[in-house]
C-alpha cells in the first residue's frame, strides 16, 4: 500500500500539482526526481496496490537511481560506524555488515518505492558523522572536524526532512552534544572563551544549519507545486489563490 502512497506522490512532484502530507517533503521530492530523471511522465494513477505499471516507465523510481544508491551505501556505513570509531574491531565490523546486507527486511525495503532506505541512509550517515566528529575531539577547530560536525547537521536535517522518526537521531546526537560540552566545560584546561567556541559552533552546525536546510525543502517543495490538486482545501485562501487551477486563483482577497 506504502508504494502507491508514495508513488504518487513523486507523480505530484512531476506534474507540479499540490497535495497535503504527514510526512515532510525530502523523501517524496527524491522520488519524484528520480522518475523524472528515468523518464517517468506521472501518468500512472497509483489508484490501489497490485495495479500493473504496463508501459509506464517507474523502474527508476523504484530502484535505479535512488533506492539501490542509499542501500548499497547502507552496509557500508554499518560496517564503517562498527569499524573505524566504535567496536574497532573487523570480526564484529564485518558481521554487522553481512547481517544487513542479506536482512529480508532491508532487501525487500530497498525494492519499492518506499522512504524508509532514504531515511537509514540518512540516520546512519548521522551517527557515522557524529562518531567521526568524537575522534577528531582531539583537534578541535580543524578542517576535519568542522567537516564532519557540518556533515552531522546536514544529515539531520536530511533524516528531518524524510520522516518526523528522524527525531530520534536528533535525540541521540542531541545527548552526545550535552555530555560533550558537560565534558568540556569540567576540563578546568579549557577556558570560557574556548567553550564558548565550542558551544557556538554546535549550535550553528547541529541547530541553525539542520533548520535552514529543513525549511529550504520547503521552500523548494511549495515552488515547485505551483499547480491546484487535492491538497488545497487544508491552506488559506490565500495560498489557494496561487495555485495554477484554483478556483480563487489570482483572485483580490482581503485580508
Amino acid at each position: 500500500w506504502d508504494e502507491t502512497h508514495f508513488g504518487k506522490m513523486g507523480s505530484y512532484y512531476i506534474n507540479r500539482t499540490f497535495f497535503f502530507d504527514v510526512h515532510p517533503p525530502l523523501g517524496k521530492m527524491l522520488i519524484g526526481l528520480a522518475g523524472y530523471l528515468s523518464g517517468y511522465d506521472g501518468t500512472f494513477p497509483f489508484q490501489k496496490p497490485g495495479d500493473r505499471y504496463e508501459q509506464h516507465n517507474y523502474v527508476g523510481m523504484r530502484g535505479v537511481r535512488i533506492y539501490r544508491l542509499v542501500s548499497s551505501w547502507l552496509a557500508l556505513l554499518c560496517f564503517s560506524v562498527q569499524m573505524l570509531e566504535l567496536s574497532k574491531s573487523l570480526p564484529a565490523a564485518l558481521l554487522a555488515a553481512f547481517v544487513l546486507i542479506f536482512d529480508t527486511g532491508c532487501i525487500t525495503l530497498s525494492q519499492y518505492i518506499l522512504l524508509d532506505p532514504i531515511l537509514m541512509f540518512f540516520l546512519m550517515g548521522a551517527v557515522l558523522s557524529m562518531v567521526k566528529c568524537n575522534s577528531c575531539a582531539d583537534r578541535p577547530f580543524s578542517a576535519s572536524w568542522w567537516f564532519w560536525l557540518s556533515l552531522t547537521g546536514v544529515n539531520l536535517a536530511g533524516a528531518m526532512g524524510v520522516k518526523f522518526v528522524g527525531l530520534f537521531v536528533v535525540l541521540l546526537v542531541g545527548l552526545n552534544t550535552i555530555y560533550d560540552l558537560w565534558d568540556l566545560l569540567g576540563n578546568l584546561s579549557v577556558s570560557l572563551v574556548v567553550f564558548g567556541k565550542h558551544l557556538l559552533a554546535r549550535v550553528l552546525c547541529l541547530i541553525l544549519l539542520p533548520l535552514v536546510l529543513y525549511m529550504a525543502m520547503f521552500a523548494v517543495h511549495f515552488t515547485v507545486l505551483n499547480k491546484s490538486g487535492p491538497g488545497d482545501g487544508f491552506f488559506s485562501s490565500a495560498f489557494q489563490s496561487q495555485l495554477i487551477g484554483n478556483n480563487l486563483h489570482n483572485v483580490s482577497i482581503p485580508e
